[in-house]
């Protein structure tokens, strides 16, 4: 799918990639033609599931992979032809790949060394770089003393001690728990807008990418499926496959029947009939797949009165405690399977069981029109 990218884009642009691409000895496409561009100081989300092209476009960039086609550009000038440590990148890694003899400080400084940057220098900066993440009090230790959440902190003080415009991450945070990871997550957007870092972050958790970035580029077999601001991916996604990858959707293929001023009309393979009131590009007689996120669907008992165009009626097969919220999952005639979430605080006295008939409701102005592919 071409992405377009705007003149004012690429003008402003930082980082811009275009027509890059990677084909591997046997003709295996690793990543094919994309274009992105990424703004000064914005953090950008690479994420699609496991062989979808966005580690390979991270290392293209960073150097670590020779682009068979295309260009890669920083503040408009190329940089395919320069060497790893002449393009003045951080680079941080899940595996943060510390030297286990040396201490916290050595760790921060080592590369600064290679460099021939003069000793004061390097002490003064690598200092700082621990200042920033908080690990001044812990300079003299060695990582083995160190917790995993302390540990990726000295990887990401050793990326940023060069001062760079740009880092670029590849699943960092994947070895942390979860409490632990959200609570990086943060601190990495605070030290990027502190910076003024341009960040280009890759991952396969939707989470991550909605709570990091500032826009997300979903990729798919090499190519780029949309891209945009992670609220705008999650509530208006173009395909079938974004729906399902960013969060979870409840997916009904169907057929626009008819369209009457803002209203689209679908009918489902079952024959049920489908209202929504959002944009699309499709015409009569196309066949699309209707989206609709689970918090937007309302329960109801068996036989209560519809409230709003869309209705169905299905069979409780399991109600699934969250936390927070319960996850019913119902089938509907024909076979097809929704879930509906609502918060535990709502449910009251009425909590669906399996094997119960209860109704589905939802607006027409959450029924999303995408495509099937």
């Amino acid at each position: 799918m071409k992405i377009n990218i705007s003149d004012a884009q690429i003008r402003g642009a930082h980082v811009q990639l275009e027509g890059l691409s990677k084909v591997y000895s046997g003709g295996t496409v690793g990543v094919d033609a994309i274009d992105l561009a990424v703004a000064p100081g914005e953090i950008l989300a690479l994420l699609g599931p496991s062989g979808c092209g966005k580690t390979t476009t991270l290392r293209m960039i960073a150097g670590l992979i020779t682009p068979s086609a295309g260009e890669i550009l920083i503040d408009g000038t190329s940089i395919v032809s320069l060497p790893v440590h002449r393009r003045n990148l951080g680079m941080l890694f899940q595996n943060y790949a510390l030297f286990p003899h040396m201490s916290v400080l050595d760790n921060v400084a080592f590369g600064l060394s290679m460099r021939g940057v003069a000793k004061a220098e390097i002490a003064e900066r690598s200092r700082e770089a621990l200042r920033l993440v908080q690990l001044e009090a812990l300079a003299d230790r060695l990582p083995k003393a160190l917790s995993g959440g302390q540990q990726q902190r000295v990887a990401l003080a050793r990326a940023i001690v060069y001062r760079p415009r740009l880092l670029l991450l590849d699943e960092p945070l994947g070895a942390l728990d979860k409490k632990l990871r959200e609570s990086m997550q943060l601190e990495l957007r605070q030290l990027c807008a502190q910076l003024g870092l341009t960040m280009v972050l890759v991952t396969h958790d939707q989470e991550e990418a909605l709570t990091l970035a500032d826009r997300i580029a979903v990729m798919r077999g090499g190519r780029i499926e949309q891209v945009g601001l992670g609220r705008e991916v999650y509530e208006h996604p173009i395909s079938a496959f974004v729906a399902n990858f960013i969060g979870t959707s409840n997916l009904v293929d169907a057929r626009i029947v008819s369209r009457d001023g803002d209203v689209t009309v679908l009918e489902t393979d079952q024959g049920q009939s489908i209202h929504s009131t959002t944009r699309h590009g499709f015409a009569l007689g196309d066949a699309v797949t209707v989206s609709i996120r689970p918090e937007h669907v309302t329960l109801a008992p068996s036989g209560a009165s519809a409230s709003g165009p869309n209705s169905l009626e299905g069979l409780v097969t399991q109600a699934v405690f969250k936390g927070q919220n319960l996850a019913i999952h119902l089938r509907v005639p024909g076979g097809a399977d929704f879930v509906c979430t609502i918060p535990v605080a709502m449910t009251g006295s009425a909590v669906p069981a399996a094997g119960q008939i209860w109704r589905m409701t939802w607006p027409a102005d959450r029924t999303i029109v995408v495509s099937r592919a």
